[in-house]
C-alpha cells in the first residue's frame, strides 16, 4: 500500500511567496505615493507658511521621504 504525505501543501509555499511579493510591490507603491502628495503639498506653501511650521524648502524632500515611526 502506498503513502501520500498531504500535510504541507505544494501550492502554499508559493502563493505564499506571490502574494507576499504583491503586498511588498503594494507597500511601495503607496509609500511612493504618499510621499508625492506630501512634496506637492508642501510645495504649494510660501516661505513664509513654511517658516510658520518651522520648515524650509530645502527640507521639502527629506519630510516627504521620512518613514513613519
Amino acid at each position: 500500500m502506498a503513502s501520500f504525505d498531504t500535510t504541507r501543501p505544494v501550492a502554499g509555499q508559493s502563493a505564499g511567496k506571490i502574494s507576499g511579493f504583491f503586498m511588498n510591490m503594494f507597500s511601495t507603491v503607496a509609500a511612493w505615493n504618499d510621499a508625492r502628495i506630501t512634496r506637492n503639498s508642501l510645495s504649494k506653501l510660501t516661505a513664509r507658511e513654511l517658516d510658520d511650521i518651522g520648515l524650509t524648502f530645502g527640507d521639502i524632500d527629506e519630510i516627504a521621504t521620512r518613514t513613519s515611526r
